[in-house]
């Protein structure tokens, strides 16, 4: 199974009072799969997972997955620190319609690569959807090691790996060694030169605003025209950056806000945009042309 080359891990909004927005979600879902996104990660990191209890997630993945039926596939963010609760989750995605899982590294413990391979090999086989691992160690504090990405990739439905270790010379020593192993971009600014590495497409945040753009770079790329694909990214890179000036999703859920798009408060410990914060998205998304 194929998740497509652009899929976006999606904000999730909430009402003025903090609570899930479901109908926000629904339009914000339906909107990104009409502009570029092939699958969409709900309960991810973009989607503030850490602050929804097990209910919300069930009711969010419920939501999304019943308003793209048949246009898109829905993953599911159910890693945790614990495998037991990662399972859990898991489980519970299955039930609500997931067609996959996105497995973050376990934070904060900090495993050996022995206890990383056991984590995500029990959670895979517990159930039957295809599942990408997360290797995002600037969060994690732990680098998922070359021979366990290599081990993982011989488990029949762990299919590939979200790839923001920010090392491209990595991402393409593991794409000549496990190449039937999908690498996906975990970082919109180096989307490009990983898709020069061996990467397929991008797990992306930037796709909210300009999802149409980026499918155009990556097939662009996918055909040989690096020019276009490199006017591309240079026209897109303020984006890029701009999202990331301070703790994500928080300048994505103020760029949604700006274009009229659900997205509503963050929930504590994050907190809503600067002025200055606001002031910098606001100048690059009048330079896009997209208010």
């Amino acid at each position: 199974m194929t998740f497509g080359k652009v899929i976006t891990a999606m904000a999730t909004p909430f009402h003025a009072d903090g609570s899930l927005d479901l109908e926000g979600a629904a339009t914000l879902a339906q909107h990104l799969v009409s502009h570029g996104s092939d699958s969409l990660v709900i309960c991810g990191t973009t989607g503030e997972s850490p602050t929804l209890t097990f209910e919300e997630k069930r009711d969010l993945l419920g939501a999304v997955v019943e308003s793209v039926r048949g246009r898109a596939q829905v993953i599911a963010g159910t890693g945790t620190y614990s495998t037991k609760e990662s399972i859990e989750l898991s489980e519970m995605a299955a039930e609500a319609g997931a067609h996959g899982l996105l497995l973050v590294t376990p934070y904060y413990s900090k495993p050996p690569q022995s206890g990383l391979l056991e984590h995500f090999t029990s959670i895979a086989q517990s159930v039957e959807l295809p599942v990408i691992v997360y290797d995002i160690p600037g969060r994690t504090a732990k680098k998922i090691e070359h021979a366990t990405l290599v081990a993982l990739a011989r488990v029949p439905n762990i299919i590939g790996v979200k790839d923001a270790a920010g090392d491209p010379a990595g991402t393409a020593k593991l794409a000549a060694e496990a190449p039937s192993f999908t690498i996906w971009s975990g970082d919109d600014a180096l989307t490009l030169p990983m898709l020069a590495v061996g990467a397929q497409g991008v797990v992306s945040v930037a796709s909210h605003l300009v999802g149409d753009r980026i499918a155009e770079m990556i097939a662009a790329h996918g055909k040989g025209d690096v020019e276009h694909a490199a006017a591309i990214d240079h026209e897109l890179r303020p984006l890029f950056e701009v999202l990331f000036i301070t703790a994500s999703p928080i300048p994505l859920k103020a760029a949604l806000e700006m274009v009229g798009l659900p997205a509503g408060p963050l929930r504590l410990p994050l907190v809503g945009a600067t002025k200055e914060e606001r002031d910098q998205v606001a100048r690059v998304l009048k330079k896009l042309g997209l208010t």
